[in-house]
């Protein structure tokens, strides 16, 4: 049944664990947050789009059936921030879904540049408006995967299929488990008497799409080290870790580190799962500590910045765990912090990182939710 107008939730995500997996064919660990972009939409007559970016005060005015050009009505090139609901419309008549016209104004309280995908969260939101007003079903899986392939294409950002996952699948109180080869999933509750903290540096990223693709062409050089002893090896998720320390003498040394970090990083996703059936969150988050030492060691992905948020973290008693998120070099750290500490653990954190740093983190406490819904 369809609606003629409506207003659409749809959250960010943080990743509890298993970074840098998602490319090598491992399990991850996201919840989606309650940091959300807002759509307020209604129908019109008219067969074109209009979109209103109310923080950036634009708008801008599409046709659907014109979209390969990539071009507003007015025949200027679309604004970066336009690409994302215009790739997924786009993505959708390719499907065959029936696209009405209509109006639509967002804006969102997810820190943009964090790591927290919030062009996930525009990308899922806007499929959800479109499915509300055409009227027509779509499982949340196909959903993530229609809003990926449409960042990949139309955007031009070679992402992984987690984000998308995460905004459209969240889970009220859970952690999703994803099999990134697969594709199966389900959904874990979280510890109870514990929340999630993230911290923002206020730094952002630079040079990180060139580092992003020598990790990834590391990750690949070892898999074919691997791969010319046993064929059957298609990822470094079908290397075990003991095995993998036998190649320290035959791999260059960058190329091991990061491999490493990663083969590491599937077994702790592995053993977090199994933690978090037991309700272990203090044995969840010593793994998230080691998550973070291995991202800054071996995967060389993080930052002074980053690494003095976890540290000034883990001298807090009431901080179980503690780690950079995202792609690394900047962004944001996600904590699991006892319940009963929260507003203690934030005001002290952000002291610390001020005297340290000079710079002021956002720190906020998050809980999870479900993912992108009519409200």
């Amino acid at each position: 049944m369809s609606v003629d107008r409506g207003h659409v939730i749809s959250p960010g995500r943080v990743n509890l664990l298993g970074e840098h997996v998602d490319y090598n064919d491992g399990l991850v660990l996201p919840v989606a947050i309650d940091r959300s972009v807002n759509i307020h939409f209604r129908r019109t007559e008219e067969k074109q789009i209009t979109l209103h970016a109310h923080d950036l005060g634009e708008e801008c005015c599409i046709i659907p059936e014109k979209l390969d050009e990539k071009a507003a009505v007015d025949g200027t090139p679309l604004p970066g921030w336009a690409l994302y609901p215009a790739g997924v419309i786009w993505n959708l008549l390719r499907y065959d879904f029936r696209i009405e016209g209509f109006t639509a104004g967002f804006r969102s309280n997810i820190p943009i540049g964090a790591g927290l995908s919030s062009s996930a969260a525009v990308e899922v939101g806007f499929a959800v408006v479109c499915a509300a007003l055409g009227g027509w079903q779509l499982d949340r899986m196909t959903m993530a995967r229609i809003c990926q392939e449409a960042e990949r294409e139309y955007v031009g950002v070679n992402c992984g299929l987690m984000d998308q996952f995460a905004c459209a699948c969240g889970v009220h109180n859970h952690a999703l488990v994803l099999d990134t080869r697969s594709l199966a999933y389900r959904s874990i509750p979280l510890p109870p008497d514990t929340s999630i903290v993230i911290a923002d540096s206020s730094m952002r990223r630079s040079l990180v799409t060139s580092a992003y693709n020598d990790r990834r062409r590391d990750c690949e050089a070892a898999v074919a080290y691997f791969h010319a002893i046993d064929p059957s090896i298609r990822a470094l998720r079908d290397v075990t870790p003991q095995w993998f320390l036998t190649a320290e003498n035959e791999l260059p040394a960058g190329i091991f580190r990061h491999a490493r970090h990663v083969v590491e990083e599937i077994a702790r996703v592995d053993e977090a799962i199994r933690l978090l059936e037991k309700n272990d969150s203090r044995g969840f988050g010593r793994l998230m500590y080691q998550t973070h030492t291995s991202l800054r060691d071996l995967y060389e992905v993080s930052s002074p910045e980053l690494d003095i948020l976890v540290e000034g973290a883990a001298s807090f008693e009431g901080c179980l765990g503690a780690r950079l998120t995202g792609a690394g070099f900047a962004g944001c750290t996600v904590n699991l912090v006892r319940s009963d500490c929260v507003d203690r653990f934030i005001r002290q954190l952000e002291t610390d990182y001020s005297s340290k740093t000079g710079l002021q983190a956002a720190i906020f406490a998050t809980h999870p939710v479900d993912g992108a819904h009519l409200s």
